[in-house]
């Protein structure tokens, strides 16, 4: 990363945001000489340091700073996008403190009873940009349908469907995988759907729109991001490198 532009940080500062305490307890822990900066103790954690340059150890230990986190996590049904709610559990609840310092927050929405991809950080830049309704980021999900979607459904989504409130969707690529029956005789659809904006409900209605109804929804892809398919229901990890690239940051941010 560039250093061009960048300025220094108060030491306490860098070291509480990374959840190592409050300043008042920096202040006691450099005292106690538990706080050192390339190389030599740092009685006063109120110095300026360049937190991506300068060595900083604490208690023995070098730390890594970053800005930003960026998570991917396969959401569980029953849990809401949100940073709090008063009545579930929360997409928060399930990352380990050391994450929870750098006060991330989901990227958009899935609905409660949804699972996939979804992506947490505290990049509000990033955020902005794949939200951007003027930026038509795709996203692909997978369905199960009762009824059986057919060739008619894909020329419909092809061309927009009108939603129950009059609103036209945009054009939306809909694949048809499988059929199989349920034991009450009512066939189930299995299909992919890429749609190209992000209104509330919006796969549940369009189904609803051609007199289908979904019963069960995943988040596969958020533009070029894929969800890891070895990541397990209700965990994370951090992007690589790779992924960063694919929504236009790297690893040194």
């Amino acid at each position: 990363m560039s250093t061009k532009g960048r300025t220094t940080q108060r030491l306490d500062k860098v070291l509480s945001n990374l959840g190592f305490g409050s300043r008042a307890e920096l202040k006691k822990m450099a005292k106690q000489g538990s706080i050192v900066v390339n190389g030599t103790v740092m009685k006063d954690p109120g110095k300026h340091v360049d937190p991506y340059t300068d060595i900083i150890e604490f208690e023995g230990e070098t730390i890594q700073y970053r800005e930003y986190v960026y998570i991917m996590l396969h959401k569980p049904p029953g849990v809401v996008s949100a940073t709090e709610d008063l009545r579930d559990r929360t997409v928060l609840d399930l990352l380990d403190k050391d994450y929870l310092v750098f006060e991330p927050f989901p990227v958009g929405r899935l609905d409660k009873d949804t699972e996939g991809l979804l992506l947490l950080t505290n990049d509000g830049k990033l955020a902005h940009e794949l939200l951007s309704p003027r930026k038509h980021i795709p996203k692909t999900y997978e369905a199960i349908v009762e009824g059986r979607v057919g060739e008619e459904d894909a020329r419909l989504f092809a061309a927009g469907v009108t939603l129950d409130d009059g609103y036209a969707t945009m054009p939306a690529e809909l694949v048809i995988h499988s059929y199989e029956e349920r034991d009450d005789g009512v066939i189930l659809s299995r299909i992919s759907l890429t749609i190209h904006e992000g209104k509330f409900h919006q796969v549940k209605r369009m189904f609803e729109a051609v007199g289908k109804k979904v019963v069960y929804l995943k988040r596969v892809s958020m533009g070029e991001l894929r969800l890891d398919k070895s990541l397990e229901i209700g965990t994370y990890r951090e992007l690589t490198e790779e992924e960063l690239a694919l929504i236009g940051r790297t690893a040194s941010l």
